[in-house]
């Protein structure tokens, strides 16, 4: 017999569990969930009161007989699956499916995998929280029939293959809205005014200040005047004010705070965060990675405390506790944290300690002092402008929580001058240097990165702590939305510099539109979130969806009955499913251009099989359409009938190289040269319309090279099998397949008996 089994949902939770119980106690992971609702039919009885029919998919039954083998000859079985909804019905399926004696069951929780933790649980066991099961089997059971009712009508109205998702389809709607805010908006040019002056210290010395114009310009003209108007002007001081200003810390990490920071920081993805958080957590290091919660524990307080005056001295001390103020916040356990908070780093890989690290001295700075600085404004009059000059700096006084931490933004500001200034008195004049009007332009509203479309998910109240990196992941492997980098555009401004006593004008060029890792809907994303639109405006209404977050909050403390809840949404859904397969029209994104110069034929773009393309003529034509891929970076709804005909110039005879043509076009992975018979991919900085043929004569040579470097060995007797150099290293292809090397063989001396008995090795263990 065993005397305690403890069942956990992953081997390195099972692991670092295992070390702090003694041998009277097994510890085993069920790899995630055992149970899942059947593909056959919806898995949901509809009209059984939307029972769930569960089954253990076929990778799974080997780990549930090795459990039930386990639990039959234990004593006592410990489920400690983690603390949240998921945590919680994966413990009731455990305990369903492995047939578990109640009296022989005890359901334990912790947010922290430390010995402390663990023994706290296993003396304060509980059973099974039902109403939890039921908010999780509530959101499954309800994205089960959207995706379900959903997916096949977009196959029949829009494209096969494409599915449809709750809260995804949201998402998806915030990145289509903010893309058509950014095509709608109009820029205003406007010309900034920044001021150069001197001044004289005690020795006499002369020091610069730099200050803004506290009005802006709307034309060239009135730039102008104004630095005319300053030409004969005297600046003087005419106020300066100097104000305490206090900065508080932020509060601990939240899954969405942690997810923002990470991104900001350390340049994470969203899935990437929280898959090395839960490396930490599992591995014992940080409290549960899922919460909303910005709470601390009394212990956590109390050692923060202790280092901080170890570290730093009493007064950089400040007890704090954050109270959590998200919209239906769920896990009421802690903030994220570590859970030794005299550890400032961690072992691991590299991506573990900068993350430990970041929450690590967030939490430490939410328990110092606030930093104590001076705010200075100085005021320059014009004698002959009514404008101000307005210089603003700030002297640090106390660093307090700076010493450790500084939040970041994702707001996309202008360059902030602030800084220390030079000792002025009221009524100082200053000398002038140099005196700039630039023009500039107002700045677009910012596209979404995955950290800024968490937080606005999080302030619409759509999705929940473990909803957020999933539903992100699964719009970009939908091809709804694209993560990229956009180059940006280059523009000429005009700039009107007064210096000494005369006005230069001059043209300068700025940078602008460039975005990095931002996302970006796909023509498919556009057309699917219109359809959507236009037919389910409920299911698309974030209010909708933030109040059947709010449900399954109430569902999870039990003062609603989660198929009544299913019920009522689920009736009118249903009749809307129904309606739009009758009544709605097959989408494709088509739009007419105009018509093609030469041939008379309209122009236009849609959605076809393998993507947006351009199309000449019509289908009813004798003469069959003509038909082109768009580019990258190219949309049916940007697109112009000038750039869609350039896409008709392709593929392009450029001449003759070897005797044999090299043709130019472009294909499912970019522009490239075809030359007898290959492919040779452009490089980025190749335009497929306008390259010429020693370049492209250039690019197929340099693919040659490539190739012949990367051959180590070939034999006649087997001309397909090849030993070649790998990004990884040496490896044999053949057939299609490639196989490893052994170390202790030299690549370029193998023979043809020993690749043929490498590769029969690795296929035998493969059949195995």
């Amino acid at each position: 017999m065993i005397e305690n089994l403890v069942i956990v949902e992953s081997p390195a939770k099972a692991k670092t569990i295992e070390k702090f119980l003694g041998k009277a106690y097994t510890v085993r992971s069920s790899f995630g969930h055992i149970r899942d609702l059947a593909k056959k039919n919806l898995g949901i009885d509809v009209e059984g009161g939307f029972t769930p029919q569960y089954i253990v998919p076929v990778d799974k039954k080997k780990i549930v007989k090795e459990l039930k083998e386990l639990a039959s000859k234990s004593n006592m079985v410990w489920l400690a699956t983690d603390e949240d909804r998921e945590g919680e019905a994966i413990a009731w399926h455990l305990y369903e499916e492995l047939g578990l004696d109640k009296d022989k069951t005890q359901r334990i929780v912790f947010h922290e995998i430390t010995k402390d933790a663990i023994l706290n649980a296993l003396n304060t066991p509980r059973n099974i929280d039902t109403h939890l099961v039921n908010a999780q089997q509530a959101r499954r059971v309800l994205d089960r029939l959207v995706g379900f009712e959903l997916s096949p009508l977009l196959w029949k109205k829009v494209k096969p293959s494409l599915s449809a998702g709750r809260v995804q389809s949201v998402a998806v709607k915030l990145i289509v809205e903010k893309e058509r805010e950014i095509q709608n908006f109009a820029s205003k040019r406007y010309f900034r005014v920044t001021g150069y002056f001197n001044v004289p210290d005690k020795t006499g010395n002369m020091t610069s200040l730099k200050a803004d114009l506290s009005k802006r310009f709307d034309t060239v003209e009135q730039a102008n005047e104004f630095l005319s108007a300053c030409q004969k002007s005297e600046f003087t001081v005419d106020n300066i004010e100097k104000k305490p200003l206090k900065k508080s810390p932020a509060p601990p990490f939240t899954t969405s705070t942690l997810q923002q920071e990470a991104s900001r920081k350390l340049g994470f993805s969203v899935n990437q965060t929280m898959s090395v958080a839960q490396r930490l957590y599992e591995s014992g290091k940080i409290t549960y990675m899922r919460t909303d919660s910005v709470n601390l524990s009394k212990l956590a307080i109390g050692t923060a405390a202790q280092q901080i005056k170890n570290s730093f001295g009493d007064k950089y001390h400040k007890s704090r506790n954050f109270t959590t103020k998200a919209k239906g916040a769920q896990e009421a356990h802690e903030a994220i944290r570590p859970t030794y908070m005299n550890k400032p780093t961690v072992e691991g890989s590299r991506q573990e300690q900068r993350l430990y690290e970041l929450i690590w001295k967030r939490t430490l700075a939410s328990q110092m002092s606030e930093a104590q600085l001076e705010k200075t404004t100085i005021s320059i009059g014009i004698s002959k402008a009514t404008e101000r000059f307005v210089a603003t700096g700030e002297v640090l006084k106390f660093d307090g929580f700076l010493k450790v931490y500084m939040e970041s933004s994702d707001e996309e500001q202008e360059e902030d001058t602030r800084g220390l200034l030079p000792p002025v008195s009221i009524k100082d004049v200053l000398e002038r240097k140099t005196i700039e009007a630039t023009e500039k332009s107002t700045l677009q509203p910012p596209r979404y990165t995955e950290a800024s479309l968490v937080k606005k998910m999080e302030e619409l109240g759509i999705g929940r702590p473990s909803t957020y990196a999933p539903t992100i992941s699964t719009v970009q492997n939908r091809e709804y939305v694209v993560k990229e980098d956009r180059p940006g555009s280059l523009r000429e401004m005009t700039q009107l510099i007064l210096k000494e006593d005369a006005i230069k004008k001059q043209v300068v060029q700025e940078k602008y539109g460039f975005d990095k890792s931002k996302l970006f809907p796909t023509d498919i994303g556009i057309i699917v979130n219109d359809f959507l639109e236009q037919y389910f405006q409920n299911i698309m209404d974030f209010n909708f969806t933030a109040s059947v977050e709010k449900e399954f909050d109430e569902i999870a403390i039990g003062s609603v009955d989660w198929p009544k809840m299913i019920e009522r949404f689920y009736k009118p859904f249903h009749t809307k499913v129904d309606s739009a397969t009758q009544n709605s029209e097959r989408s494709k994104g088509e739009k007419l251009l105009g018509e093609d110069p030469e041939s008379g034929k309209p122009i236009s773009v849609k959605i076809g099989r393998f993507g947006p393309i351009a199309q000449i003529g019509v289908a009813s034509d004798e003469e069959k359409p003509r038909f082109a891929s768009l580019l990258k970076g190219q949309s049916l709804e940007t697109i112009t009938i000038e750039e869609a005909l350039e896409l008709f110039r392709l593929p392009r005879d450029i001449g003759k190289y070897e005797d044999e043509d090299m043709v130019i076009a472009i294909g499912k992975y970019g522009p490239y040269v075809r030359h007898k018979s290959k492919f040779y991919s452009l490089d980025n900085t190749d335009d497929p319309y306008t390259i010429k043929p020693e370049r492209a004569i250039e690019i197929i040579q340099e693919k040659r090279t490539q190739e012949e470097n990367r051959n180590i060995k070939q034999f006649d007797e087997e001309p397909g099998l090849l030993v070649l150099k790998g990004r990884y290293g040496p490896y044999i292809s053949f057939k299609k397949k490639n196989y490893r090397i052994p170390k202790s063989k030299k690549p370029e001396e193998l023979t043809l008996e020993e690749c043929r008995e490498i590769i029969e090795k690795a296929s035998s263990r493969t059949k195995k």
